[in-house]
Formats: C-alpha cells, structure tokens, sequence
C-alpha cells in the first residue's frame, strides 16, 4: 500500500516511511491511494473478540505487508497489555440507546493512549530494523504529550521533545509530561496557545534541513498511524452493539478533528455508521465551519476542557482532500489562505460534511449543567469533554434509530479543578498515579520563537547521539 500527500507535491511512501515521516514534506498530510474495505463477514468476525486482536487486522490492511502479521500482533498485544481494563475501551450505558465509550483506561488516563502505545512499539520496531534514531517533536493541547512521552519513554532509539502552551493545561496533564526522570524525554512549555505549539512543530518538518540532521519523527495526529490506530476503537464498539447488521452513530468531542476522522476511516472501510457527529467547546471554529462554509479562525478562549482549546484543526485538511475529491490543487489553496489570511471556503467538500457529519458546541454553562445532570441521573462522572459530546447530541435536530455512542476522551481525575468545581467531587488519580502530583519536574520554558525552539530540540537529539 502506498500513500499520497493532500498536497500532491511530496514523494510517494509506503507504510514504514510514512510511520517515521509524520509530516509530507510539502507540508501536507499522508493517506492511502485508495481504502481497504472490509466485508460484513469479517467486520461482524471482530465482535467479542480481544481488542489486540482486532487492532492487529485492522492496522494490518494499511501495511502493505511491509510489517509482518506475527510481529503487529506481537505489538498489539504488548500495547495493551498496559491498559487497565480487560476490554481496553469498555462501553457503558447511561441512558436509552445512548453508550460511553471510555477510552481513558490507558497509562496516561486519555484517548491518545490507543494509539500511542502501539506507535511507540511501531516505531521502534522500524528504526530497529533500520538501524536508525528518530526525534520525535510533537505539540499537545494536553493529553498527546503526556501519552508520547509515557509511550517512548523506555525507547533506546527515539529522544522525544513535547511543546506544550505554558498555563493552558491542567496540573495532572503538566505533571504526566514532567515527571518522568527517562533522558530522552523533554517537556518544553512554549509561551504561547496550542496553536502557536502546533505551528512551531510544523515549522520544524517544514524545514528540511533541520528536519534531516535531526531525523525528525512526528506523533501528533498528523501521524497516519495514529490514526490508523484509533480506527480500531469504532470497529470494537460497533460491533459489540451490532454492527454490520444495524448501523451505529457516534458523537466525538474534538479540537483537532483527528478522532472523528478515524471514524470517517472506518465508515470508509465498510463500517455502516449512521452519523458522525463533532462536538465542540465555546472554540468552536468547527460547527461555525459546519454551519456556514467558512473556515474562519478566531482568538481561543481557556475552558474546562483543554484539549479542544484548538483553532487550527490539522486533520480537517485531510477530509478536505477526501470530500473535494482529492484535488490537491484546491487543497493547497485552502491551506495557504489559511496561513494567510487566518480563513478558507470549505467549498466542494461542504456538501458531503453536511450529508455525513453534524456539529454542535458546549458553553461552559452547559458543559457543566451536563456534567451534574447525568450524575445525577445515572450516577456517572464525565469529564468536561466527554460533556460536551453529551450536550452535542441533545441539540442533535436528527431522528436517529442508530445506538448513540459518546467518546469519552479522558479520565475526569485529569481535570481535578474543573470538576470539583462543577460537581464538588475531587475525583482521585488510580493508585499507580499516586506519587505523580508530588513527584520533582523537569521543564524548560521556551519562548514562541522557531530558532529558540530548533536550538533546544538539536542539542538534546545530539546529547545521545552514540
């Protein structure tokens, strides 16, 4: 299998380039040149079965065989051998036909652990098999930081520098990124937003001479195999709750339009999803976008729920590439007047976004409002994403006879402030995270500046360097 740039100006890669690449070297994002479909016999085969399992077959039909079937389940298996429940993404209902699927059961308490893990083990195994080191620099909004640096930590091959806005996470978050005493990992605390992380770490693979003397890796959602990796939870749930003989909805809490777009994956693999919904916060450039057609970028408000504190949706460029008919042309318009001018016409994409997705935001009144309402009502605990979900799908104006399903992003434990101050619960850390709000940091704090950033991340690749 090989895989194309959404900017149609980058080298053609297969599976293993495309894992270290990360970014297109024309500053686009990699896809397949066309979908694996999977038959209703075999998507109706993963239901009851093991999590790793069907991660290892659905991983599998994007390798082109370049990573032999025994050696991904090896990794499937190890990646979630460190889940702490035995489904890895349980689901649970808490009203009628309406299921959390929780995917917080990982070491960091958040969604990216399904895919971190096993694109450490991925990673390592390539490299391995080369010969060869990556640095990998990433920009997190919260919870990919903590997840890559957890993931990586044990690496011999992979020295990881995370970018993170400096006052915009939360305690738990922080502390998951500087706590880890391993010396190929780094927490950088970026004067600036999320945004302005992200176009630092862009900026890095743009320039590609620094990008090669570093061999410079990326594990954002930008990183096909994230979502490659994600995918596997919609096929899991779906199918527990009866797919492919009924379709299956599922409303998705998301800033970098990464998780959704794993959903869009697996409804173009043959999954029968009936709706794909996006649920925003008060940043809410996605159901504005969804709305009127145009991208339009705006200032990002601090919320209880970070991680969604996002106005550059990276992900989005590649359903733009899908819906718009994978004319690239038009794509690297819409990119460069957003570069530009901070917006774009959605254009020949808008009329599939309508027809396949919905949208909707959360205030911070209603996040809340939810939170206490559906303890109440069923005695379980959201965390401000998982919330805004909720509230997404009560201003839902679609008659659905599908199962709803929610993804619950992250452990409430994540958030400790946000939610006492909603609900006056304190929810407490696992046990295995007992020391973490104690344990000694290390950060540095680096301002919103390209030169000061590469600087920093070349001297810590060279410390290890044989």
């Amino acid at each position: 299998m090989k895989y194309v740039s959404t900017r149609g100006q980058a080298p053609i890669l297969d599976f293993e380039d495309v894992l270290l690449a990360g970014l297109a070297r024309d500053g686009g994002l990699y896809l397949p040149e066309s979908w694996p479909v999977l038959d209703r016999d075999t998507i109706g085969s993963f239901a009851g079965r093991p999590f790793h399992e069907v991660a290892a077959e659905i991983v599998g039909r994007f390798t082109g065989g370049a990573i032999a079937q025994a050696d991904l389940s090896r990794m499937a298996r190890d990646a979630y051998s460190v889940f702490g429940h035995a489904a890895t993404t349980p689901l649970v209902q808490i009203a009628p036909g309406v299921f959390v699927l929780e995917l917080f059961h990982g070491p960091t308490l958040a969604f990216k652990d399904v895919a971190m893990q096993l694109l450490a083990r991925l990673m390592d195994h390539v490299l391995e098999k080369r010969n060869q080191r990556a640095t990998i620099v990433g920009a997190t909004s919260g919870d990919t930081g903590g997840a890559a640096i957890e993931a990586f930590r044990a690496s011999k091959r992979v020295d990881v520098v995370i970018l993170y806005p400096h006052g915009r996470v939360s305690d738990v978050q922080r502390r998951m990124m500087t706590t880890p005493v391993e010396a190929n990992v780094h927490a950088v605390a970026i004067d600036g937003t999320f945004d302005d992380c992200q176009a630092l770490v862009k900026g890095m693979f743009n320039d590609h001479a620094f990008r090669d003397r570093v061999a410079l890796a990326g594990v954002n959602s930008i990183n096909w195999a994230r979502i490659v990796a994600q995918v596997t939870y919609y096929f899991v749930a779906a199918t527990a709750l009866g797919a492919p003989h009924r379709q299956v909805s599922f409303m998705v809490p998301t800033g970098n339009f990464g998780d959704v777009f794993a959903g869009y994956a697996a409804k173009r693999m043959g999954l029968p999803i009936d709706r794909l919904g996006i649920a925003s916060n008060t940043n809410d450039i996605l159901p504005r976008a969804h709305a009127t057609g145009v991208y339009d970028m705006r200032g990002v408000v601090a919320t209880s729920s970070p991680s969604m504190d996002i106005q550059i949706s990276s992900n989005f460029e590649r359903y733009l590439f899908e819906a718009g008919g994978r004319d690239t042309a038009t794509v690297r318009g819409q990119m460069q007047s957003l570069a530009q001018s901070g917006r774009f016409e959605v254009g020949g994409a808008m009329e599939a976004w309508r027809q396949e997705f919905e949208a909707a935001s959360a205030s911070e009144a209603e996040v809340a409002d939810a939170i206490r309402h559906v303890q109440g009502d069923s005695g379980y605990l959201m965390d401000p994403h998982t919330a805004c979900a909720w509230v997404a799908l009560g201003k839902s104006q679609l008659r659905r006879v599908a199962p709803d399903v929610i993804l619950s992003t992250a452990h409430p434990a994540k958030f400790p402030d946000a939610m006492e101050a909603i609900t006056g619960i304190r929810p407490g850390l696992p046990p295995r995270l007992a020391n973490l709000l104690t344990d000694p940091e290390r950060i540095a704090r680096l301002p919103n500046d390209l030169a000061a950033v590469q600087r920093y991340v070349e001297t810590k690749a060279n410390e290890r360097v044989p």
